[in-house]
């Protein structure tokens, strides 16, 4: 039952009130929270012992009238509590003063959100007005918002009455009109940065499309538009039945190396239709066609489809793919797509070292060396696609006598986490840390103890030496075995707070200012991803930003690490701050050039928030800014 032990607290806790309309102060308390499995309610009136009530169930108390603080404790499988207070008026009074706002949702279809306040009540509820359903659909405390969700679009007379505990209720009636969302609000989600050898886009701004002979083909049954909504290209087909497209009738492209089609689709409420992808090669033979699976409306759906899935049909091969279409099972009224490409798993590791390089050997032996010789690369072994270093140790001896090195900067006084996987065809032990490449042979490390199983180890070491050409070091000769190493990452501090820090699954979750619907520039060079923006005038340092939020805790000091470079010489701003008012930071003027650098700073962050967020303030001076491999650790 160690899964007991693993659960969360409980979250969300509250309660729902419902009051008698007969002067009685009769109150029924309906507790609810995530994870909770029972709750203690507290009624606030002097009474000594808590109503123990399981989830799903209601306590009932009888209140004199006046205002009370009812604190609902939510207590999960292994006991764990979690509390919240709730006030609670019982008023033998009419309620008055009622203000009711309604409203449609913004991005949920024909859902109408309802909020009242009002003197002297306790609840309201809200008749939706539609005929055939139970009224009132839906209730909440006196206060808060509550949401219904209408099957049909349209105008209703719609009714708030809000009740406390006297037998006079408010009303409040309104003829309202719900409305149902025809056209995504949002743009689809963007896709990650990939080489352009491991791409073929058919319709995306996130790529470079191919050349299209015909779009939409003469022979369509279907409205076709190539539309813009919310800063995306996007394209609108109506009345679909099938809409086809010709890539080029000599030679098609080829998607053969292709592993899998991507595409987005965005249908409203009402359509159902199975939605398909089909593709023809017209010069050696053959077709086949895919599902899109069940149709979910009312938001992007992005579907990966395996190209394998093609070969059911006859299709003579994928090399020379002439007509593709977009079907529909039945005519479907409107139909979205956006991000329509074939692509494969990026051959470029996305495997962040930190300070090291190629940490994953997916480069094979480049950077790892057998104990301090330049010469001497260390040996690798490969299963399928994955790359790492291996080593048989036939007799035990001296551990240093089989070793595997990288070289790296280590400074005295500086803390270090370094992290790795390793595995054996026995269980024995290891010895990981840094150390000097030269006399006196100073060093910090620990013994690991490893088996046939493949493990994720961590380890923190404070350095008392430091040399430019000190090194992470594996001794591995103590003992007999097979000794497996990968994934070794080494970080300044307790590790790297920063997700995505060298942006090679693209933009995510790096973000322009605090926006989080705004994915950050990610550009594709040489094989590496990295941001990178042009800032052609100078102004406020704050116009062009980067950011990425995380937690900071205040009085806790971080370092920063990046590499960063430009078109010109210019400055930059670069450091830590919090994601809303008072915007307090602290931050580093950084002073870039043409050459490619990492720059290292010491924080101490005098302000703390879950939301903050790693900044870089770029607009005060003009040229391209790049950043990539970006490190926050908490010292």
């Amino acid at each position: 039952m160690s899964f007991v032990n693993n659960i969360d607290a409980p979250t969300n806790v509250a309660a729902l009130y419902n009051i008698t309309q007969d002067n009685t102060g009769s109150v029924t308390i309906t507790p609810n929270a995530d994870g909770a499995v029972s709750f203690e309610i507290f009624f606030g009136d002097g009474t000594a012992a808590p109503a123990i009530v399981p989830q799903g169930q209601s306590a009932h108390h009888v209140y004199a009238e006046g205002t009370y603080q009812v604190k609902i404790v939510a207590v999960n499988l292994n006991g764990v509590k979690t509390e919240a207070t709730q006030q609670l008026v019982v008023s033998f009074k009419a309620p008055q003063n009622l203000v009711v706002v309604i409203e449609n949702d913004a991005a949920i279809s024909k859902q109408v959100n309802i909020t009242a306040n009002a003197d002297f009540a306790t609840f309201f509820e809200f008749n939706s007005g539609e005929t055939g359903v139970t009224q009132p659909v839906v209730s909440g405390n006196i206060g808060s918002t509550i949401s219904y969700t209408y099957q049909n679009a349209g105008t209703y007379n719609v009714m708030v009455e809000a009740k406390g505990g006297a037998i006079a209720t408010t009303k409040y009636e309104v003829s309202f009109e719900v409305k149902e969302i025809l056209a995504p609000i949002v743009a689809a989600p963007a896709p990650p940065a990939r080489s352009a050898s491991d791409v073929v886009s058919i319709f995306s701004d996130a790529y470079t499309d191919v050349t299209l002979s015909e779009l939409p083909t003469t022979w369509s049954s279907s409205g076709f538009e190539a539309i813009n909504l919310n800063n995306d290209n996007v394209w609108k087909l109506t009345n679909l039945d099938f809409v086809g497209m010709v890539t080029n009738y000599a030679t098609g492209i080829n998607l053969s190396a292709m592993e899998k089609m991507h595409i987005d689709y965005w249908v409203p409420d009402g359509v159902t239709n199975e939605l398909l992808v089909k593709i023809v090669n017209t010069v050696d033979g053959g077709e086949d066609i895919e599902s899109l699976g069940t149709t979910v409306s009312g938001t992007w759906q992005s579907i990966d489809i395996d190209m394998t899935g093609f070969d059911g049909g006859n299709l003579a091969n994928k090399e020379k793919i002439t007509q593709i279409l977009i079907d529909s099972d039945g005519l479907a009224g409107v139909v979205y797509i956006d991000n329509f490409y074939f692509y494969k798993e990026s051959s470029v590791s996305t495997f962040n070292d930190g300070l090291l390089t190629n940490g994953d050997f997916q480069a094979g032996s480049n950077s790892w060396i057998v104990g301090v010789d330049d010469n001497a690369p260390a040996p690798v072994a490969v299963n399928g696609s994955n790359i790492y270093y291996s080593v048989n140790v036939p007799n035990a001896g001296n551990p240093w006598e089989v070793n595997v090195s990288q070289k790296v900067e280590i400074v005295n006084g500086t803390t270090y986490t370094l992290t790795f996987d390793a595995w054996s065809n026995v269980s024995r032990s290891i010895i990981a840390g840094i150390g000097l490449s030269a006399d006196p042979w100073s060093n910090k490390t620990e013994t690991i103890n490893i088996n046939s199983s493949r493990a994720t180890y961590t380890r923190t070491f404070t350095a008392d030496f430091g040399a430019p050409n000190a090194r992470v070091l594996f001794d591995l000769g103590a003992a007999a075995g097979q000794v497996n190493i990968d994934n070794v990452s080494l970080f300044i501090g307790n590790g790297n707070l920063v997700q995505n820090g060298n942006f090679e699954n693209g933009s995510a979750p790096w973000i322009v200012g605090v926006d989080d619907n705004a994915p950050a520039p990610v550009v594709l060079t040489n094989g590496n991803n990295h941001y990178s923006v042009n800032v052609a005038n100078a102004g406020n340092p704050w116009d062009v930003n980067l950011s990425q939020k995380l937690e900071i805790v205040n009085g806790s000091t971080y370092t920063l690490t990046f590499d960063a470079w430009s078109n010109v010489s210019r400055s930059m701003i670069a450091g830590i701050g919090l994601s809303g008012d008072p915007w307090s930071s602290k931050t580093e003027t950084v002073n870039i050039t043409t050459n490619r650098t990492t720059y290292t700073y010491t924080i101490t962050a005098d302000f703390g928030a879950a939301n903050a967020r790693v900044l870089f303030d770029l607009g005060a001076a003009a040229g391209t800014v790049n950043i990539d491999n970006v490190s926050l650790s908490k010292n």
